[in-house]
This record gives C-alpha cells, sequence and structure tokens, in this order.
C-alpha cells in the first residue's frame, strides 16, 4: 500500500505555488490523504483568506470520493439534494465540493489523497492541479462511475 507522505505532499504544493507564480496567481493549496485528513495546507502572500479552507473541501472531496472534482459535477448537477445531503453526514469532515481544481491523487493504480487548489478562476485551478500532478508522475485517468477500470473485471 503506497502512502502519500509529508515530504511528497511539500513537493506537491511547492510545485503549484511554482506554476500559480508563473502565471501571476496567489493560490492556496491543500494536499490529504486517502481519508481526507489533512497533510499539508499553504496559503501564500497575497492568497485571499478563504482560500485555504475552500482548497481543504476541494482536496477533501477528490479523496473520499475517489474522483476528481470533475468528474463529480454532472452527478451533482443531477442529484443536488444527495449532494446537499453528503456534506450533513455525521463522519463528513467537509463540504463536498465537485468542482475544478478538485484532483485525486493516484499513484500505482491506488488512490492515496486528494489535491485542491483555490484562488484562481475555476479553469487556473484545475490546470494548476493537472499539470502539476502530471509533472511529478501521479496519474490523472480515472474509470467512469459504474464503469471497472480496464483489466479489473
Amino acid at each position: 500500500m503506497t502512502t502519500l507522505t509529508l515530504a511528497a505532499a511539500e513537493e506537491i504544493l511547492a510545485a503549484a505555488h511554482q506554476r500559480a507564480q508563473a502565471i501571476g496567481k496567489a493560490v492556496s493549496v491543500a494536499v490529504v490523504d486517502a481519508g481526507g485528513f489533512p497533510i499539508a495546507i499553504r496559503r501564500p502572500d497575497g492568497a485571499r483568506p478563504l482560500t485555504p479552507d475552500i482548497a481543504r473541501a476541494k482536496a477533501y472531496t477528490a479523496a473520499i470520493m475517489q474522483r476528481p472534482g470533475t468528474m463529480l459535477k454532472k452527478w451533482q448537477e443531477s442529484q443536488p439534494v444527495f449532494f446537499a445531503q453528503l456534506s450533513q453526514l455525521p463522519g463528513a469532515a467537509m463540504p463536498i465540493m465537485a468542482t475544478e481544481g478538485s484532483v485525486t491523487i493516484k499513484k500505482d493504480g491506488e488512490i492515496i489523497g486528494g489535491l485542491g487548489i483555490a484562488g484562481g478562476t475555476a479553469a487556473e485551478d484545475q490546470k494548476i492541479a493537472e499539470e502539476v500532478l502530471e509533472s511529478l508522475g501521479y496519474e490523472l485517468e480515472f474509470a467512469a462511475w459504474g464503469v471497472s477500470a480496464p483489466g479489473k473485471d
């Protein structure tokens, strides 16, 4: 079983902040483990005050729902009451945010955490998250809901 270490989380944070600076954005970045528990959260100078909480909720969603936020959007749109209730469950630590900038961290076919980016536009948050994870060797492919991954019957 692969785990997401503090060193790996800090590497993700540093890479995300570097990419955000390159496009002139101050974004908060959160990395959580597979259970949605925070490993590292960083809000740089200039990032808006609420962005660390948003980034954490995005990372939490990607980890516990085991899919990137963009894959959850249609499901949320078709069943808004269900999604609203998810955040009210006794075990829910954070709101469920099916949105851009919420990306599941996957290595060697195993979900090991979630990454949340907040502070840019939705497209910027998503692009930073995907580029960083891809550059660090994490997987970005996920089977659609109810569809087995290739070779996993």
